[in-house]
């Protein structure tokens, strides 16, 4: 019997009533399904002075959500779409995402296209495009304290945010780079088109094999946004007297305490994103945030009042 998951967004009505209606139509063709919200993918946050807790990113996978799985159906917006990932990544199960939110940069269809994109995944009709993840782990000493699965961006600063504050960043086997900022991006190039391109940054094609450091609000004019191969593992040391937060895509994070390193490297693991027709990344640029749309000529003579 093939299996099927759904990771939805329990917050939302839509989301509920689609995620059974699933479950329905697959249970009567013989598919085994197994449900899931997308809280088991929220990182938490901790505080400093308090230990912390996390699970280890190969624990996160819902029951049933295994290698055998034949598909999953993430239903909600962006949020729900990083946190299924985080689940099903390690199990390496392809994910077909729907909107049901408002931007949805990372769905492939609507809640509205539901019943044609279930039958194109019953009949095999899709493609399977694969996507770079980080490892994101705090390092205490000798000892891992906390890790997650990063799809987007991880983001280092201060609290309140706009106090600067000083980062030695290394590069791989490069010499180690000082950056005065109110803090730092270490983007993904799907996360290329999230915060970092609002900090600056530039935007990176899904199918290069390239990382970005982008420095958020730099105190010097030398400090730009740098891009570099994914290769080369990065790994952060706060060189301040106070505690930094760390968010991983958006969701969560934990402290980094002073004596704290934060590493980042490509993880063994990819975002295996179901698509139902060729993935036209311009076409979504246009279509999301108005890339390259036509310039509108102004006219060649005004006529005066």
């Amino acid at each position: 019997m093939p299996k099927a998951g759904v990771i939805y967004n329990d917050t939302k009505p839509v989301a509920c009533r689609a995620a059974e209606d699933i479950k329905d139509t697959l249970t009567a063709q013989d598919w085994e399904v197994f449900l899931a919200t997308g809280m088991g993918g929220i990182l938490g946050y901790s505080k400093p002075g308090r230990p912390i807790c996390h699970t280890p990113i190969t624990n996160l996978a819902p029951p049933g959500f295994d290698q055998d799985m034949a598909f999953a159906i993430a239903l909600g917006g962006d949020g729900t779409v990083l946190s299924a990932f985080r689940q099903v990544a390690p199990s390496h199960i392809p994910v077909l995402t729907i909107n049901t939110g408002h931007m949805g940069f990372l769905t492939e269809a609507y809640i509205n296209q539901l019943p044609q994109a279930l039958d194109a995944l019953i009949a095999g009709q899709f493609e399977v495009e694969e996507r770079a993840m980080l490892s994101v782990q705090v390092w205490r000493s000798d000892a891992l304290v906390w890790e997650a699965l990063c799809l987007n961006e991880m983001v280092l600063h201060r609290e309140p945010l706009t106090s600067m504050c000083h980062f030695e960043i290394e590069l791989g086997r490069h010499a180690p780079v000082d950056i005065a900022a109110d803090g730092v991006i270490i983007s993904t190039p799907t996360g290329s088109t999230a915060y970092s391109l609002s900090a600056g940054g530039p935007v990176v094609a899904p199918g290069v094999a390239a990382l970005q450091l982008v420095p958020i609000c730099p105190h010097s004019l030398a400090s730009r946004a740098l891009v570099f191969a994914d290769s080369e593992p990065v790994t952060i040391f706060p060189a301040n007297a106070n505690p930094l937060v760390m968010v991983v895509d958006g969701n969560a994070g934990c402290s980094v305490l002073p004596e704290d390193r934060v590493r980042i490297v490509r993880s063994p693991y990819s975002a295996r994103f179901i698509r139902l027709r060729p993935n036209e990344f311009f076409h979504v640029l246009r279509e999301k945030l108005g890339w390259g749309l036509p310039h509108v000529a102004k006219p060649t003579s005004v006529e005066l009042p």
